[in-house]
């Protein structure tokens, strides 16, 4: 099997690599199908995906069959100052990936995020978790460029897997973990914000999802997020502990942040999402939240 792997230097796309050549992870062994597969990592330097012809050319010469889209934008401030490139990378590359995979018939799965939705309460007691049937309502540029995206790749490619994520960290690259454990280095305190609940997600055990879908026919829509909900402010409380830091996390609003920090974009408020499609197709084996960032600080090496 040969599976193309775009932005291939961040965080998930690192972590795909390195399943592929472990031929497995913490989570279990790979599907026989990807043992010894042909991985083709690409990022800006080789492949813009942003440019169609460039684009198509790349696939139709590499003939994947599949390609993996871990490229975006992900600076949530940043799109909203700088809304075309946003719209480039999270819109324009993954119609472009979608076009182009269509054409060889390779599968094509675009990873998205809870970002798409409004982050309003759901449900009857306005907690429940966000699954599949859920309809999408972005109030940032960031999320609303992604949406796009999955819009062009269902429009576009046939065998499409659309994969939802949320607070994404693991061990290589800049993430939210990192972020505070560098905070709590050098500062006494940092305020995070309390009322903003999610779910914190590993990318061991998405990268893992991901290749299991990578050999299935179960095309459509997936959430893909560790297990569990919290706050910014209870992962940033459990950061600190298990990084053994003295440093006091309290908490604010995110109506105190924004008046503190104008220029920060609006964030969904409840982006809690239930892995509904994955239950029931290839199996929902995302740890707890806790249980995978425990995981991780027992096996990172703190850079």
């Amino acid at each position: 099997m040969k599976i193309l792997i775009t932005g291939c230097r961040g965080q998930l796309g690192t972590e795909l690599q390195r399943q592929l050549s472990a031929e497995g992870c913490v989570l279990g062994p790979l599907p026989e199908r990807l043992r010894k597969a042909t991985v083709i990592p690409v990022d800006i330097d080789d492949l813009d995906i942003t440019d169609r012809e460039a684009t198509v050319a790349y696939i139709r010469r590499h003939q994947p069959d599949t390609v993996i889209n871990c490229a975006a934008f992900t600076n949530v401030n940043g799109c909203e100052t700088n809304r075309d490139a946003a719209f480039k990378v999270n819109a324009l590359g993954p119609r472009n990936l979608a076009i182009a995979c269509d054409k060889i018939n390779a599968r094509l799965i675009h990873v998205s995020t809870d970002y798409v939705f409004a982050g309003t309460p759901n449900g009857p007691d306005g907690h429940t978790p966000l699954d599949e049937c859920c309809v999408p309502a972005p109030v940032s540029a960031y999320g609303q460029t992604k949406l796009l995206g999955e819009q062009y790749v269902q429009r576009f490619c046939r065998r499409h897997f659309i994969v939802r994520t949320a607070w994404l960290y693991g061990y290589h690259g800049k993430n939210f973990v990192k972020t505070m454990v560098n905070l709590g280095k050098t500062h006494s305190e940092v305020t995070v914000v309390n009322d903003q609940l999610g779910n914190p997600t590993n990318a061991v055990d998405l990268a893992y999802h991901l290749l299991k879908l990578a050999v299935s026919h179960d095309y459509g829509t997936y959430h893909c997020t560790c297990n569990g909900v919290c706050s910014w402010y209870e992962f940033a409380s459990e950061i600190m502990r298990l990084a053994g830091l003295p440093c006091n996390v309290k908490p604010c609003t995110s109506a105190e942040y924004a008046a503190a920090h104008p220029e920060s974009a609006n964030r969904p408020a409840w982006s809690a999402l239930d892995n509904c499609a994955l239950r029931c197709t290839v199996g929902d084996e995302m740890r707890d939240w806790k249980d995978a960032i425990n995981d991780f600080f027992k096996n990172w090496d703190g850079e």
